[in-house]
């Protein structure tokens, strides 16, 4: 579907857009779907940064393999700001999919309807500052690395067809340092900070609540 030919959906209000970042298995989903569990999924749309790679189809898949994914570089920002922007505005987006197990993008997208709400997830969101000016919430959700290495190691092998030893060589090689130079130090921009992820119940019992006094009537089921 073209973008330039979608329809207007019009939204009583304009939509909330938050952010949610941590560094890789740190439980920003888990966030996520607590957010989407108090509110219902009918008013919250989540983009994660993670379908927003950048596509280069002019390297081989070896090529592909040896790129530092968790460099901000990696991620095509223009086009997630572009995205946010569009659906903040009451457009609908075609939103690229990422095929993890070859290192590309892949040719279907998925058309994402705007919500009273936006959830923005990813690594290296609150990196891009362009990124930040459009976040009404910015959560960080802060989680030893020791567990975060284990919850990689899992959903790596298990969701991404990826083996134990590439995983193991691209966290000591690109994940870590990456971590340790952008997303640790953007932490700083955060409007809240959430120890232990989706463990954490005061933390996240607070982010609703802060949610419901920003958008009292319209988010609520």
């Amino acid at each position: 579907m073209s973008q330039a030919s979608s329809h207007k959906e019009c939204l009583p209000i304009r939509s909330l857009i938050i952010g949610i970042c941590g560094g890789t298995g740190s439980g920003k989903t888990t966030i996520t779907h607590r957010i989407i569990e108090a509110f219902s999924e009918s008013n919250v749309v989540v983009l994660q940064q993670d379908n927003y790679y950048r596509d280069m189809p002019e390297l081989s898949f070896d090529q592909r393999v040896k790129q530092n994914y968790d460099h901000p570089q990696s991620m095509d920002t223009p086009l997630l700001v572009e995205h946010l922007k569009r659906l903040r505005a009451g457009l609908p987006i075609d939103r690229p999919t990422y095929d993890f197990a070859n290192y590309q993008r892949m040719a279907q997208t998925a058309e994402i309807s705007p919500r009273l709400a936006i959830i923005v997830e990813g690594i290296l969101i609150f990196e891009s500052q362009s990124l930040r000016d459009l976040m009404d919430i910015k959560i960080f959700v802060d989680t030893d690395a020791d567990l975060r290495f284990i919850r990689r190691l899992k959903r790596d092998m298990r969701e991404r067809g990826r083996t134990m030893e590439s995983v193991v060589k691209q966290y000591l090689e690109t994940v870590r340092p990456m971590h340790m130079e952008f997303v640790e130090p953007s932490k700083r921009y955060a409007d809240i900070i959430i120890p232990e992820g989706g463990h954490n119940e005061v933390g996240i019992d607070l982010v609703i609540q802060k949610i419901r006094s920003l958008v009292p009537v319209s988010l609520e089921r």
